[in-house]
């Protein structure tokens, strides 16, 4: 599968256009991990904790929107894009989402 965040994939032709396909995870991290993220926030600098959680998130969301890709006959994603949103405290939904084509 190729996914790329350009409306063109240089050396293929789009020979037919599926449409939208996306996946999408929300994650939250537990009480542990949140309290020393809290204490991380306090003092300044990276938290790790929600760092490797968007990336688990993203990673996540990438497969679940190829597998959408797949099952409606997409051989590629163009014009790829990731989307977050804070849906309760300490809680993040990350989608993926693009156009879903068939190149040759």
């Amino acid at each position: 599968m190729i996914v790329v965040t350009s409306p063109s994939i240089p050396g293929k032709t789009i020979v037919k256009t599926i449409g939208l396909v996306r996946g999408s995870t929300i994650r939250a991290k537990h009480i542990g991990k949140d309290i020393m993220a809290g204490f991380r926030g306090m003092v300044g600098g990276e938290i790790n904790e929600y760092t490797q959680m968007m990336a688990e998130s993203r990673e996540e969301a990438l497969k679940r929107m190829i597998a959408d890709a797949e099952k409606k006959g997409a051989n590629a994603v163009i014009s790829m894009n990731f989307g977050t949103s804070m849906v309760m405290t300490s809680a993040a939904e990350c989608i993926a989402y693009g156009t879903g084509v068939v190149v040759e």
